[in-house]
């Protein structure tokens, strides 16, 4: 029996597959360049290249896009177990990083009103902030191109820290705000930027678990730990 038609068959679809993790891996990049652009001009208080940022963000819309397609087409192929939860990750996967991308997005428009206000000091804790998700983001790709779901899993956890960065911030400049009535107006900017970077880290939690739906199956995940406490007001 002649299994040369199969065979050619098999080889496309792992070919194609290939094509799609290399592209979810390129938009994730591209993400985590822009949002790392973005803390930077936070800091810099650079109208124009937070423009840039913002323009930017048309380029990981078109590959979520693509990448959609590129999934369906993919689907129509008869896919197997592993397959599909192949082809659900290449579906949830890109829109995480769609979301991510706004974010960064975010981040840069609000540095543009930022700027039109005398400088305060929390940028560098903002930044910090950002560097955490950032980490998350870059990592928890890697998991997703490694096939690795303990990895994913250490990403997940680590949300813990980001939100609890993320609350700390949340209180300084709760602090600052109300010792002067002047500073209520950028340390509203900046509350912002950080609830954008804390979602960041959200998003990439989902990623995380789609690594490990992806390498495990059903198994269940292991239980984590919050600490976004902001929402809690009399803890504040």
């Amino acid at each position: 029996m002649n299994n040369a038609p199969h065979d050619h068959i098999v080889k496309s679809y792992d070919e194609e597959q290939r094509r799609l993790i290399g592209e979810i891996l390129h938009m994730g990049e591209i993400a985590a360049a822009q949002l790392e652009a973005a803390l930077d001009v936070v800091e810099r208080r650079d109208d124009r290249a937070a423009q840039r940022i913002i323009g930017n963000d048309e380029a990981i819309d078109a590959l979520e896009r693509k990448v959609s397609h590129d999934v369906m087409q993919l689907a129509l192929r008869g896919p197997m177990a592993r397959d599909l939860r192949e082809i659900l990750a290449g579906l949830r996967i890109p829109t995480d990083i769609e979301r991510i991308g706004d974010y960064a997005a975010n981040v840069a428009k609000r540095s543009l009103a930022l700027n039109t206000v005398p400088p305060v000091p929390h940028t560098t804790t903002l930044k910090a902030l950002g560097h955490l998700a950032v980490r998350q983001l870059r990592d928890v790709m890697e998991a997703y191109r490694d096939n690795d779901a303990e990895k994913a899993v250490l990403v997940r956890e680590r949300d813990a820290e980001l939100d609890a960065a993320y609350t700390s911030l949340f209180r300084e400049l709760l602090t600052y705000m109300m010792e002067d009535a002047r500073n209520i107006t950028p340390c509203t900017h900046l509350l912002f930027m950080a609830k954008n970077l804390e979602r960041i880290g959200d998003h990439a939690t989902n990623i995380a678990e789609n690594v490990w739906f992806l390498v495990k199956g059903d198994t269940p995940l292991p239980p984590r730990e919050k600490r976004d406490t902001t929402s809690t007001t009399g803890q504040l």
